[in-house]
């Protein structure tokens, strides 16, 4: 009995022994959950309160609106209006939970899902903004996408500012057109506060002055339940717009341009400069685009527009091409300033002249008798200038070519941008590896060849004419300071070049165009014949200016195989003669015809 009562009172000891402990490792582990809880919520318990907050609490970026391009009187070339775009928000799902929704969103919008989805993981799954996917949504798509949002989580659509230009292809080639910013310009704007998504100047005015009309991102801090949906706003940073910009374009005046220039359905450019500032007052370019079509999504039909050999993007103003016989300008002026002419100096024309193994003719096929500089600037002699050129010589030439801007970008900012040809024997060696001949010589006297200038150079060298010799530094806004350079002619070269171009429209080669428009004016026209003999075909090049005492307006035109200075390119120029004075702001022209001494 005593042996059975040992045992039971052992059994009961080890029970009460194994509770112990399992007591002790209960308020072990209750201590080690409290001394957890403790650590989270009263060390670490703010940063997990922001946790929360931010799981409730979202920042919704708020886009700003690029500033508007007015004209130089205020007048809109581009602004901005509400439209509406689907935006996904990266961090309402899961990256494994994307595919299947941007599946279905393709199924509605049209877009690939794999697109959206390189966009995605661009932008980066636990990104707080938006990413943009389709833009100008049309209305009526907005009413599918939001009948179907609960089946779109993380999708929203919502108005956003979209630029719009509500001249449409007026001044196209000179505003440009915006457009998504692109990973490698993100790359270099990063530092600068531009986002994935950004919309940014990709050409023209628009992208040289993008800093200007970009503006500053704003915030709208939202509650959002377990959704995602907002449930109240809880306060606002306004998005500060982009500046305003005023250029020296006058609407008017680039209508009138573009209108002249369209009607021929030709190829070319028009430039428009102040000579007196180097304001830029009208620059068109034919084909011509809308940039309305490039600010959003682009119909696959718009696109293959663009794409044709016409090159409708391209800006023919700021392209090289043959300078044709308004280089005689500069060859004249070459000429006086070399100390081998002087303003009496004569020369007898030929039919021909025999340059080596070839014969270069005279335009007309036949001499002009004997000629001075001006005479054979209204008249437009090649034999003249052949001799001139030859007896002066390929480096003289290039120097003052140089001299009125000529081989060298204007500085006017706008991309794409040539800088012309000045051709020397220096320049072809190093280009062709091939000597210099007389031969070259002769085409460079009359603006052919290889000489190759923009119709934007073409216009700063009439411009420096009108101005008393100075070169003009273009530009294209309104408050930018002009910027005179000295060509370094003397007043009696000057004088001389002005005679002749009076005469080139009082009895030349622009005489049937522009000598009775009612607007005293010079110019010099040109013709660069191009391609084979048997399908060779014309350039018709023009510049000029107006009035003759006090000049307001210079213009150069050009047109690609579009055939003679005088009878093509010099309406042009009336035009827009015709429409610069008829403003009411602008000094009447005077009638005096008087030389400049």
């Amino acid at each position: 009995m005593q042996l059975q009562q040992d045992r039971r009172d052992k059994r009961t000891s080890g029970e009460g022994n194994r509770g112990m402990v399992l007591l002790g490792v209960a308020l072990l582990l209750l201590a080690g959950v409290g001394s957890r809880l403790g650590y989270l919520q009263l060390v670490r318990g703010s940063y997990h309160r922001e946790l929360a907050e931010n799981n409730r609490i979202r920042l919704i970026p708020i886009r700003p609106p690029r500033g508007r391009i007015l004209d130089r009187y205020g007048r809109v070339l581009a602004t901005n209006r509400l439209s509406y775009s689907v935006f996904l928000e990266p961090m309402q799902l899961r990256a494994r939970q994307w595919p299947e929704v941007l599946g279905r969103l393709s199924g509605f919008i049209a877009v690939p899902a794999d697109r959206m989805a390189q966009k995605l993981r661009i932008a980066g799954y636990n990104s707080p903004y938006p990413v943009r996917v389709l833009q100008n949504v049309e209305p009526k798509l907005v009413t599918v996408l939001r009948e179907h949002i609960q089946q779109l989580p993380g999708i929203r659509v919502d108005v956003e500012w979209m630029r719009t230009y509500p001249n449409g292809p007026i001044a196209s080639h000179l505003l440009g057109y915006t457009g998504e910013i692109s990973e490698q310009q993100l790359a270099e704007r990063k530092e600068q506060g531009y986002r994935l998504g950004d919309i940014v100047g990709k050409a023209g005015v628009e992208r040289l002055l993008e800093e200007q009309l970009h503006g500053e991102w704003g915030g709208e801090p939202v509650e959002v339940d377990g959704a995602g949906q907002v449930v109240r706003v809880l306060g606002e940073r306004p998005p500060k717009a982009g500046a305003d910009v005023r250029l020296s374009i006058d609407l008017s005046l680039q209508k009138a341009a573009e209108s002249a220039l369209h009607s021929l359905q030709k190829r070319g450019a028009v430039v428009a400069l102040d000579p007196r500032t180097g304001q830029v007052l009208a620059m068109a370019s034919s084909p011509s685009y809308d940039a309305n079509i490039l600010s959003g999504r682009i119909a696959t039909a718009d696109w293959k527009r663009l794409q044709t050999p016409e090159r409708p993007l391209l800006n023919r103003a700021l392209r090289p091409y043959p300078t044709a016989s308004t280089f005689k300008i500069i060859m004249t002026a070459a000429a006086l300033e070399s100390g081998k002419f002087n303003p009496a100096s004569t020369l007898q024309t030929f039919g021909g002249l025999r340059i080596g193994s070839r014969v270069f003719r005279e335009h007309d096929g036949g001499g002009f008798g004997r000629l001075g500089f001006v005479g054979a600037l209204a008249i437009s002699s090649d034999t003249f200038f052949y001799q001139v050129g030859l007896r002066i010589g390929p480096e003289q030439i290039g120097h003052w070519a140089r001299n009125f801007g000529f081989g060298t970008r204007t500085g006017l900012g706008l991309p794409s941008e040539s800088n012309g040809i000045v051709p020397t024997p220096e320049w072809k060696m190093q280009r062709f590896g091939q000597r210099w001949y007389p031969g070259d010589t002769a085409n460079t006297s009359i603006g052919q060849g290889m000489v190759l200038s923009t119709p934007l150079q073409n216009a700063i060298m009439v411009s420096a004419i009108a101005n008393g010799g100075y070169r003009v530094q273009p530009h294209l806004q309104l408050d930018s300071r002009p910027g005179l350079s000295p060509v370094g002619l003397a007043p009696a070269t000057l004088n001389t070049i002005r005679l002749g171009l009076i005469e080139v429209v009082r009895g030349g080669t622009a005489r049937r165009s522009l000598g009775n428009i009612g607007i005293p004016n010079a110019g010099k026209t040109g013709s660069a014949e191009h391609g084979l003999r048997k399908a060779r075909q014309t350039h018709a090049v023009f510049v000029g200016y107006a009035p003759i005492l006090q000049p307001q307006i210079a213009v150069s035109v050009f047109l690609e195989n579009g055939g003679h200075g005088g009878s093509d390119a010099a309406p042009i120029a009336k035009k827009i003669y015709k429409a610069y004075f008829s403003h009411g702001t602008k000094k009447s022209a005077s009638t005096s015809t008087k030389h400049v001494e």
